[in-house]
């Protein structure tokens, strides 16, 4: 399997966005990133848990199962 296309990457990523927020709250998360000139590096650096990788894996896939889903 290839790399996707953008437009491939920007359905996945709306997907994934709608089914964890919702239609409306999806629309509003993408209106705020372009409204507030979202800095993407700079949110990366600060606006996530100091985590490591295997830690918020594990959370996910904690949640995963608390949803009922398989991770």
């Amino acid at each position: 399997m290839g790399m996707k296309t953008e437009a491939e990457i920007r359905m996945t990523g709306m997907q994934a966005l709608i089914s964890t927020l919702g239609l409306v709250e999806a629309e509003r998360f993408v209106a705020a990133l372009s409204r507030d000139r979202f800095n993407y590096t700079q949110w990366r650096r600060s606006g996530l848990p100091q985590m490591s990788v295997q830690d918020i894996a594990r959370e996910a896939n904690q949640m995963m199962l608390k949803l009922g889903q398989r991770p």
